[in-house]
């Protein structure tokens, strides 16, 4: 299969866009996530900058990169972030769902990569999860849940669809005939 990939167009995307994060708060907690990326695109070259430059105040800076190349048409070799140059790796053995990047500073930050052409509310669905303090929720099996609450939810959404075009809309309640009528006690019951 041969993948062809529009570098003017993605790039033309991103400029000036702050990188789509969501990452968990600073605790003692440790998780198997430090948080979710959302890029715009699947062009690494174009996507990493923004990424690098939000993550430097919290991470410092970011000097390399390791991703499995099955969701990048493109791994490159190197990206030019600002002020120095960000070395990327690719390995298939990696969770094809997380990108792992590295400092000098502070060590090793994982996101879960939540696919660009993503639903907006499953994405803010799996940001919040990967930013859960102390998870042991993996980027895969965060990825699997989704999808299996967005299967249920197409579901639930074509089941009623369904139901109201098929005539089966729930009738309107009718008014209860004795609102503001007298209660009788029943025989043996004293109400209380």
């Amino acid at each position: 299969m041969t993948t062809t990939l529009d570098r003017t167009a993605n790039r033309a995307l991103t400029p000036g866009l702050p990188a789509r994060l969501s990452l968990t708060p600073k605790t003692t907690l440790a998780g198997r996530l430090d948080g979710a990326w959302w890029p715009r695109s699947r062009d690494l070259a174009a996507e990493l900058p923004p990424l690098a430059d939000a993550l430097e105040g919290r991470w410092g800076r970011i000097t390399r990169v390791l991703v499995n190349p099955g969701h990048w048409p493109v791994v490159p070799h190197k990206v030019a972030v600002t002020g120095h140059v960000l070395h990327v790796g690719w390995f298939t053995e990696q969770d094809p769902d997380k990108i792992i990047l590295l400092s000098y500073t502070t060590g090793r930050c994982d996101l879960l990569v939540i696919p660009p052409e993503t639903e907006p509310a499953s994405a803010a669905r799996l940001m919040t999860a990967a930013a859960v303090p102390g998870s042991v929720l993996t980027a895969g099996s965060l990825m699997s849940g989704e999808a299996a609450t967005g299967r249920r939810m197409r579901e639930a959404r074509s089941s009623e669809d369904a139901w109201e075009t098929d005539g089966g809309a729930a009738p309107t309640p009718q008014p209860h005939p004795v609102v503001g009528a007298r209660m009788i006690p029943l025989p043996g019951h004293t109400g209380r």
